[in-house]
């Protein structure tokens, strides 16, 4: 059933403080609006797809949702928290809370996998305790760890470079787990994989998710991937979301609508 934008979809349970939240939030270059009106909220343990034709403003709202991108109107809340009202340090603290995996990854190529991965944790660290760990590493233990969970435990001290996208993609995924951030944010996550490795790497998504009970929000570009390992989808057109719904009740002509080429 389509939901009008900013209107919690029927079924979810409310969350007294969401850890996302947005009101009436636009982004502005020039003349253009890349996001225009959105209000949306997200919950703690949700596991929310953004759907919608490119250009529609996916990867820019999961910008406002780390906060590298600033709203132009509206305003966008993490943890209770605006963050037009915050200053550089608390907004880097605020910012640290949030695990984001890009569609290129963000890897060092010549670095090894264990440095890469430790780069979850410099927000943690000092910039001696960062130095240091490029000559020696440090968390060897837990980061074996945690690519032992992403299929990739022989791999601590391979060159990244030399891995295929899907084991890229794995790293970035080990590099959230030891950041341990209260949520996760994923622009286009299998863009570059084949159906195989896109569909082991959203399964690895859902899973670490609903294991570690972190939010999940993920801009797709295939809406099936979208209903099968999310709760809830929220379709962005132009820059508006056109529908926000439990992925169960998305039906095939919300996507066609969603979807639709309109006449030049």
């Amino acid at each position: 059933m389509k939901q009008p934008a900013g209107v919690q979809a029927e079924g979810r349970t409310p969350s007294a403080s969401p850890q996302i939240e947005l009101r009436g939030a636009g982004v502005r270059y020039g003349d253009f609006w890349a996001l225009k009106d959105v209000s949306l909220s997200v919950s703690p343990g949700e596991r929310v797809a953004l759907v919608g034709p490119s250009g529609a403003g996916k990867s820019t709202l999961l910008s406002l949702m780390n906060g590298t991108a600033a709203p132009s109107e509206g305003s966008v809340e993490l943890f209770g928290r605006d963050l037009g009202s915050l200053g550089p340090a608390e907004l880097r603290r605020t910012q640290a809370r949030i695990g984001t995996i890009h569609q290129q990854f963000d890897l060092v190529g010549p670095l090894r996998v264990i440095h890469n991965v430790n780069a979850g944790r410099l927000a943690g660290w000092s910039t001696l305790r960062a130095i240091r760990s490029l000559v020696l590493p440090l968390e060897v233990a837990s980061t074996r760890q945690a690519l032992t969970r992403v299929g990739l435990a022989g791999k601590l001290y391979e060159r990244t470079d030399r891995l295929s996208g899907g084991e890229r993609q794995r790293v970035a995924l080990a590099r959230v787990m030891v950041q341990d951030p209260a949520a996760i944010l994923a622009d286009e996550p299998i863009s570059s994989l084949d159906p195989v490795r896109g569909e082991e790497v959203m399964g690895l998504l859902r899973d670490l998710s609903a294991e570690l009970g972190r939010t999940l929000v993920t801009s797709l570009h295939v809406f099936e991937y979208a209903l099968s390992h999310c709760d809830r989808v929220v379709g962005l057109r132009a820059g508006r979301i056109l529908f926000d719904s439990p992925s169960a009740e998305v039906t095939p002509e919300m996507s066609r609508e969603l979807y639709r080429i309109d006449p030049q």
